[in-house]
């Protein structure tokens, strides 16, 4: 199945919180969407790994994504490596997207910049022919994909384009708490960590909020490059 979009997450619910309004808007044009998550975030200090795919497969559900796979690279631990690119291009190759979205190229947690290095990386490598991969007992074709955008997370960033997601920001919302195991529940019993403070769901909407201000939207997401953009339209500048 050949996708437009190939999300890569370290950990599930890492798209949901930071583009998960963008995914929704492609996908009302008709844009075939997957995730592909490397890890369960079974080192997460709350919940675990089942309670985690349950949560993704549900978030899916509602991003009506053509597919959601997970590679299993150890949480915490998974390192750039031969091992760790080759999974990522099988992946590519298999799907052949246009674009490809990434972790954040810095954030708070170390897997986020790791993560944005090796899919960089592997989305590079997976055009080169000399490398090779197997699907079902055959080679596979080389794949470039034609664009690589890396989403903003926790850290403020200054983002080199802004999405509107103003039309999605209610969906969003409701997308991650489909993770509720990680966010604030006056019933819980497991420690506090910083996305499961009372207030934590508030900052994602502000943070929104004051990234469309930027761009005159109500509501949009941050994303960077990681090579200079051409254009060839001033007008379609927003």
């Amino acid at each position: 199945m050949k996708l437009d979009i190939l999300a890569f997450a370290a950990h599930p619910d890492d798209i949901e919180i930071s583009c998960a309004g963008t995914l929704l808007h492609m996908k009302s044009l008709g844009k075939r969407i997957g995730i592909i998550d490397l890890t369960m975030g079974e080192r997460g200090t709350r919940g675990n790994a089942n309670l985690r795919m349950e949560e993704a497969s549900h978030a899916g559900t509602i991003l009506q994504l053509s597919i959601r796979e997970n590679l299993h690279l150890p949480d915490c631990f998974f390192s750039y490596s031969e091992e760790s690119l080759l999974k990522i291009i099988h992946v590519i190759r298999k799907y052949q997207p246009e674009i490809v979205l990434a972790n954040s190229l810095q954030d708070r947690h170390p897997d986020h910049g790791r993560a944005a290095k090796l899919v960089a990386d592997a989305c590079f490598y997976s055009g080169l022919p000399k490398i090779i991969t197997e699907y079902q007992n055959q080679n596979q074709e080389a794949w470039r994909p034609a664009n690589l955008y890396h989403y903003i997370q926790d850290f403020n960033l200054i983002p080199d384009f802004l999405f509107d997601i103003s039309k999605y920001i209610e969906q969003k919302m409701e997308i991650i708490s489909c993770f509720k195991s990680q966010f604030y529940s006056p019933d819980s019993k497991e420690p506090e960590t910083p996305i499961s403070k009372a207030d934590f769901l508030d900052f994602i909407r502000s943070k929104a909020k004051t990234y469309g201000r930027e761009a005159g939207f109500s509501y949009a997401e941050g994303f960077n490059f990681s090579r200079k953009p051409g254009i060839t339209d001033l007008f379609h500048l927003k």
